[in-house]
């Protein structure tokens, strides 16, 4: 089967060919329908060989949509040809946080050597993907695999970081949201559902803060040394109530920390390296600030039954499995507006 694969370090990712795994007791084989593209795989391809904690090469995909093509010993709740989404976050599924569903958070994954497909174990970014266990799938229920899969991470990561400040989101609220790609488009359109707040978007490029309009931002500002004043004016001084960053850069953790208002929560989302100092004098009275990772297994079925609603619709752009390659470079040079999703068997 063809994958697409990261192979040698700093090396751009390769379409290979690679053996059709075969699923053991507990394991379900999927035949891929669609997979995401993400910038966070360019966070895996960034690492010095020292620092890379798993083998190449590596089968790169971490947001996956499938058809069940075969089942391993003991599998039950799905049968061949059930549609199906894939939870990422795998975990050990017995210790105290997996027992939540928050295998996002699972407490031995590391010591086990357990990583998600696409960021350590093979990943969807292949005509089949092998799923670990039965309980990482969820049921798609009608919804288009091509529109689904980017809610597996560009929809539950959001709807995570979105959902524990709901209290705060009253009537009258407001909330920042910077950088409004594939997780930023998708987080207006959460906060527009769940709750009545101003939503204000920042971007450096105009066609995405042009996507940020689309999808419901009330109002839309160029991210730039003037984003902050200008936040502040629109919110007649007193900032928001949370601020959401999906660049997490230092200069838009610095804006992120600039617009919070008194007891507001700044969640960085966003893998560009960026911290925000806390301290009396530093930053307003009582800000919270999160650094979240994915979201529980439950959550993700909260997402698919919001689309299934119809209040989210995420931007694609679709590829085949041979031009993966090309979706990861319009990536990286910022030229994908919404989500890249690649078709491996289409």
């Amino acid at each position: 089967m063809k994958a697409v694969q990261y192979r040698t370090v700093g090396a751009a990712p390769e379409v290979v060919e690679v053996p059709v795994p075969v699923p053991g007791p507990g394991q379900v084989l999927l035949k891929v329908t669609a997979a995401g593209v993400c910038h966070s795989d360019f966070s895996v391809m960034q690492w010095p060989a020292e620092q890379l904690p798993f083998p190449l090469p590596l089968t790169l995909g971490h947001e996956g949509a499938g058809t069940v093509a075969a089942l391993g010993d003991g599998v039950t709740g799905f049968a061949v040809g059930d549609q199906v989404a894939v939870y990422g976050p795998w975990g050990c599924g017995s210790c105290a946080k997996c027992a939540e569903g928050k295998e996002n958070y699972c407490l031995r994954a590391p010591e086990l050597g357990i990583r998600p497909p696409g960021l350590g174990a093979p990943g969807a970014l292949a005509e089949y993907l092998l799923v670990d266990d039965a309980r990482h799938l969820l049921p798609l229920g009608g919804l288009d695999p091509v529109q689904a899969v980017p809610l597996t991470d560009a929809g539950l990561t959001p709807y995570h970081a979105i959902k524990g400040s709901l209290p705060k989101l009253v009537p009258g609220s407001t909330a920042v949201v910077i950088g409004t790609g594939g997780l930023g488009h998708v987080a207006i359109q959460l906060l527009r559902a769940l709750s009545t707040a101003r939503v204000i978007a920042l971007d450096v490029s105009e066609d995405k803060l042009a996507l940020a309009r689309e999808v419901g931002a009330h109002e839309t500002v160029l991210s730039d040394e003037k984003a902050a004043a200008t936040v502040r004016e629109l919110t007649g001084g007193l900032g928001a109530q949370l601020v959401l960053d999906f660049v997490g850069a230092p200069p838009t953790v610095t804006t992120a920390g600039a617009v919070a208002a008194v007891e507001a929560d700044v969640t960085i989302v966003g893998l560009g390296g960026g911290a925000l100092p806390v301290g009396f004098g530093t930053s307003a009275y009582e800000v919270s600030v999160a650094a979240p990772y994915w979201g529980s297994r439950a959550e993700l079925a909260e997402v698919l039954q919001l689309a299934r609603a119809g209040a989210l619709r995420v931007h694609v752009e679709t590829y085949g499995i041979d031009d993966a390659p090309l979706a990861y470079e319009r990536l990286h040079h910022g030229q994908i507006n919404g989500r890249a999703v690649i078709l491996p068997n289409g």
